[in-house]
């Protein structure tokens, strides 16, 4: 019996990625910026954005190296849990000794910790889906990995948001609760998939070590071009997402003189979440039937609006309908460029160029928070305004992302288009030959 023939519960499959989202999702937006805050005498936004622009860089760097040497990897437990149980572990242990520092060195040697370790596991953990789901289900299952990724984000915002606070006590119940509900996430992947590493396709192992860590940095981006647009306009998209995510807690605080701004965010971020919830599996569905191309488009255009609302609209009041407008284009975006991510990469390779995506991810992630010290400078000069230039350039991110969108070859076409096969894909005929 084949892959296809035996397809995993896409609920199990994705497990996982509800810990994980879990656990970022309360670090990066909640606990991080407490931690900062109560340390006194920094500038939040610039100790915020280099510290996480650091961290992040390592996670752009570990992730696809992890995922690519996952797919040499062979054991009796597979190629991708063994990575996902040791890089889960060791991300528990940095993160009880972030929150116990009590100093900015501190807390940044644990945070950049934090993020090799997890990555060690998040590289391998994306190979999993082009693994284990035929080729016209992935849509459905990374409708679901964002869906769960979603209620990662909810689930954070609503009882993480309320949880923490200045005392130590609560601190420690957090990180205990986001402990438990990532190891949680881990068992039932880990148990629930089965690896048959002679049903999946895997890259020729090479005969010395040195070939093997060539074959691990050989990126062939000729040969993949669509992909690589793809990560480009998903750079785009999360650099506008993520720069108004990772500033919105001072943002609430400085601009809209909010008295419990990490309240206030975790309202935000439910309130984006259900929203994203909403719009992830649908779209990864609906993806399968009209194309990735035409969902992705509207996602962007969607989220455009949404980000340049954001630049004349800053009564409170406003926030919670212009999260469901971004939520429901993050939702639409997350699952269609993810299920069209699975369809581009090389099935022998998926962890490799899986791993890739973070180029896109942790690299739009790092590189937004470079905006703090433009934001601080800005401030500086005239208060509060850094905040509306940061939203003028998350604006015109997504903008260019919708751009290249339009670049990159479709790979799922609605029955009454007109269609050719390029590389064993299928393509609109005014779309670009690779």
């Amino acid at each position: 019996m084949t892959r296809n023939d035996n397809p995993p519960n896409v609920i199990v499959l994705n497990a996982y990625w509800l810990g994980l989202s879990f656990m970022w999702n309360s670090i990066h937006p909640l606990i991080l910026p407490l931690l900062i805050l109560q340390l006194g005498g920094l500038a939040p936004n610039t100790a915020y954005g280099m510290l996480t622009f650091l961290g992040l860089c390592i996670a752009l760097a570990i992730q696809p190296v992890s995922g690519a040497l996952s797919d040499y990897t062979r054991t009796r437990w597979g190629r991708r849990r063994p990575w996902m149980i040791a890089g889960t572990m060791l991300s528990i242990l940095w993160l009880v000794a972030m929150v116990a520092s009590r100093s900015y060195l501190g807390i940044a040697i644990s945070y950049i910790g934090l993020q090799l370790c997890s990555n060690l596991a998040h590289g391998p953990a994306q190979g999993l889906i082009p693994d284990l789901v035929p080729d016209d289900r992935r849509g459905v299952a990374s409708g679901v990995k964002n869906l769960l990724e979603m209620l990662g984000v909810i689930a954070a915002s609503l009882i993480i948001s309320r949880l923490v606070g200045t005392s130590t006590a609560a601190l420690v119940a957090a990180t205990l609760l986001i402990s438990v509900v990532l190891l949680a996430g881990l068992a039932v992947t880990g148990r629930g998939i089965h690896e048959d590493l002679d049903e999946m396709p895997s890259p020729v192992a090479p005969h010395s070590l040195g070939q093997q860590i060539k074959d691990v940095m050989n990126i062939r981006v000729r040969e993949h071009g669509g992909y690589a647009k793809l990560l480009a306009s998903r750079f785009c998209m999360f650099l506008g997402i993520y720069a108004v995510q990772s500033f919105a807690f001072f943002y609430f605080m400085d601009v809209l003189r909010i008295e419990a701004p990490a309240r206030a965010m975790g309202s935000m971020m439910t309130v984006i979440g259900i929203s994203v919830l909403v719009a992830v599996y649908p779209a990864g569905l609906l993806s399968e039937r009209w194309g990735r191309k035409r969902l992705s488009l509207a996602a962007c255009g969607i989220v455009a609006c949404g980000m340049a609302l954001l630049t004349v609209l800053r009564q409170p009041g406003w926030i919670p309908v212009l999260g469901v407008l971004i939520g429901v284009g993050m939702g639409i975006f997350n699952s269609v460029n993810w299920a069209w991510a699975t369809d581009l990469v090389p099935a022998s390779e998926a962890g490799k160029y899986l791993g890739l995506s973070n180029l896109a991810t942790a690299g739009s992630a790092a590189s937004s928070r470079l905006f703090g010290p433009l934001i601080d400078l800005v401030n500086r000069w005239s208060p509060n305004t850094g905040y509306l230039v940061l939203f003028v350039i998350a604006t015109l991110a997504t903008l260019v992302g919708l751009w290249i969108t339009l670049r990159v070859p479709e790979t799922r076409l609605p029955p009454s288009a007109p269609e050719q096969v390029v590389q064993g894909r299928v393509t609109h005929r005014s779309d670009p030959v690779q």
